[in-house]
């Protein structure tokens, strides 16, 4: 490392301290500037209402900020962060504020302004012929899907927070969900961002191109940055042809073994068809049932895992007859215990809110501790088995709750408290029981964030487990793009 190289970093690691401890102060005719930039309505200074933009929504981060700044223009945004530049003001961006991690949140000192994109929410443009819509950052995720379904297309991206989250966050966290298996995450349903940079200059790469190998893709610098190298403000979005037909199963097996088995079945019997693959343990359906109104096991014994299987097809007479000979074979072969298909699109959406419940259940049970992990799907019913020895040794009658996106190897391994521990006691542990779980998915081969990113919470477990040299690629970028360290700091990296 070159002497300007580690100057550099000292500077901006003073910066981060700074930021992360002893606050910087913001003159008032700073936030005046600021405040003119978006309109008073939307300079938000009161502690009061600025409340909802500094508590993440599982409140394990509680932020402080100077203001709470609401653009509702690139333009807009351009200024703000041409005045942060000449400044040296901190900004945080922040959609919905559904990040997991921690990443959207101020730190406590109360010198930073959060740059709140929910007002950027147009839909510019929906190109049918081009399969494609350029959405603006603050459209909600819901809002994206249901601008696609009213040109009988589909924009696949599906989480449990699509009616909040918003399409800005879900680039910068580049998000997966229940739809990775057939279309791939958020990066790769992107064809094109639009971007402000640190120091407020606007980079429009608003393309509606498959194909354009002009040099390097600066589109996926962004793409998974959690707004620490620029500020996404738009996209292009691929969409795709809507399914004609589309059945849903919910099956009861006994093992993990069996679990990974069947999804062996169903990739090889229906190749592209298969669009969901998702799974449970008993502990969390009896979660849902417990909590979630109406929820009801759907089928008439109890087992020890399930599986969400969800076939699609462009023609009406494949995906049911398909997924019956599955559902039929696999039960013959023992891997499968039983099951219930869908034979209604209400019957299939009552499945499917059993799977998007368990995230909101949990805070039932008291204090959670979560990682959301990535192993190769073939070990991942041994991730589970050592990872659920090392928890409850750590803390006995833990309650692991591991469920995910099976496909792709997502294994959402949740920990609710013992029954007769006190939640902050509990919580008290979660950095230890996270270095055990992340241990084990390190030995494995896997990734510590598969799909959340890294924001505050894992920033740390990141530079122990990332390759040096890749560290260093990635701190050249962010020196490149924010030289002066204001975007989104001590975040990530």
């Amino acid at each position: 490392m070159d002497g300007r190289y580690a100057g550099e970093q000292n500077r901006l690691e003073l910066m981060n301290r700074k930021i992360t401890s002893d606050g910087l102060q913001i003159a008032p005719a700073v936030l005046d500037e600021f405040s003119a930039i978006v309109g008073e309505k939307y300079a938000i200074r009161d502690a009061l209402d600025m409340q909802p933009f500094l508590v993440e929504w599982r409140d394990r981060y509680r932020g402080q900020a100077a203001m709470v700044v609401k653009p509702a223009s690139t333009e807009e945004v351009s200024a703000i962060m041409t005045l942060a530049s000449r400044a040296g003001i901190p900004i945080v961006p922040q959609g919905g504020n559904t990040g997991l991690v921690g990443g959207q949140i101020p730190f406590e000192a109360g010198g930073e302004v959060v740059l709140a994109l929910s007002r950027l929410n147009r839909i510019r443009e929906v190109d049918p012929q081009g399969n494609c819509m350029t959405v603006e950052a603050g459209v909600t995720l819901e809002g994206a899907q249901k601008a696609a379904e009213d040109i009988n297309r589909l924009f696949p991206l599906a989480l449990a927070s699509q009616g909040s989250c918003q399409i800005g966050g879900n680039l910068a966290t580049n998000a997966g969900g229940t739809g990775v298996l057939a279309y791939g995450m958020a990066r790769d349903l992107t064809l094109g961002l639009e971007v402000v940079l640190a120091d407020g200059r606007v980079w429009n790469g608003l393309r509606k191109l498959r194909k354009d190998n002009t040099g390097y893709d600066l589109r996926d610098l962004f793409i998974g940055s959690e707004g620490t190298l620029g500020i996404i403000t738009a996209a292009v979005l691929k969409l795709y042809p809507r399914a004609r037909e589309s059945v849903t199963a919910f099956l009861g097996l006994d093992s993990m073994a069996a679990v990974v088995d069947l999804f062996g079945h169903a990739l090889e019997r229906s190749g592209s068809h298969l669009t969901a693959f998702e799974f449970m343990p008993r502990v969390g359906l009896e979660f849902v049932m417990k909590h979630g109104a109406d929820a009801r096991d759907p089928l008439a014994a109890p087992h020890q895992w399930y599986v969400l299987m969800e076939i699609s097809s462009g023609r009406d007479d494949v995906a049911e007859p398909l997924l019956e000979q599955i559902f039929s074979q696999c039960l013959a072969a023992g891997i499968v215990e039983d099951g219930a298909l869908a034979r209604s699109e209400s019957q299939s959406a009552a499945l499917w809110r059993l799977r998007r419940l368990l995230s909101e259940v949990q805070k039932r049970e008291g204090g959670s501790i979560k990682h959301d992990v990535s192993v190769p799907v073939s070990q991942i019913p041994l991730f589970i088995e050592r990872a659920n020895t090392v928890v409850e040794t750590l803390v006995p009658g833990s309650r692991p709750l591991p469920f995910g996106h099976l496909g792709d190897g997502n294994v959402h391994y949740n920990v609710s408290q013992p029954l007769a521990m006190e939640r902050q006691t509990f919580l008290a542990r979660w950095e230890e029981v996270a270095a055990a779980v992340h241990a084990v998915v390190t030995e494995m081969g896997g990734s510590i964030s598969a799909e959340h990113g890294i924001g505050r919470m894992k920033r740390q477990a990141m530079a122990a487990l990332k390759d040096p040299v890749e560290l260093d690629l990635m701190r050249t970028l962010k020196r490149s793009l924010d030289p002066n360290g204001i975007l989104n700091p001590g975040k990530l990296l």
